[in-house]
């Protein structure tokens, strides 16, 4: 198996996204693969978002749901998506994660709309 496989088949992943002044920040989250890259949903005006727009280099491991990774981190390149995209990430995350998956996105949707969430691709590599 490959990283992407071993990545994409864990319940949570930790992606670190790093500060200005080059401080990393790790954040577990839900990740899925999407072609040759692995997907992960945020929300659009999150930290996160606003580092991976200033530098798309993070790290991604595997990781419990309070972040504490338990195995190799990877690095590679974050592309936030469009709208188009991110559909098509929210129902990738709700084949995978089936009723949890779908109930946390409805009720993003009913809280956020469908502009308050975005798409992440992660190239590793």
């Amino acid at each position: 198996m490959t990283d992407l496989d071993d990545l994409a088949a864990e319940k949570y992943v930790l992606l670190t996204t790093y500060r200005r002044d080059g401080r990393a920040v790790p954040t577990p989250v839900w990740a899925v693969r999407d072609g040759d890259a692995l997907a992960v949903w945020t929300v659009a005006d999150s930290g996160k978002v606003k580092r991976i727009r200033r530098n798309p280099t993070v790290t991604v491991a595997p990781c419990d749901v309070r972040g504490r990774p338990h195995g190799p981190a990877v690095k590679g390149q974050a592309a936030l998506c469009g709208p188009t995209e991110t559909r098509r990430i929210r129902s990738l995350l709700k084949q995978k994660y089936r009723l949890l998956g779908r109930l946390t996105l409805l009720g993003s949707r009913l809280r956020r709309g469908d502009q308050g969430t975005v798409g992440v691709r992660v190239t590793l590599g």
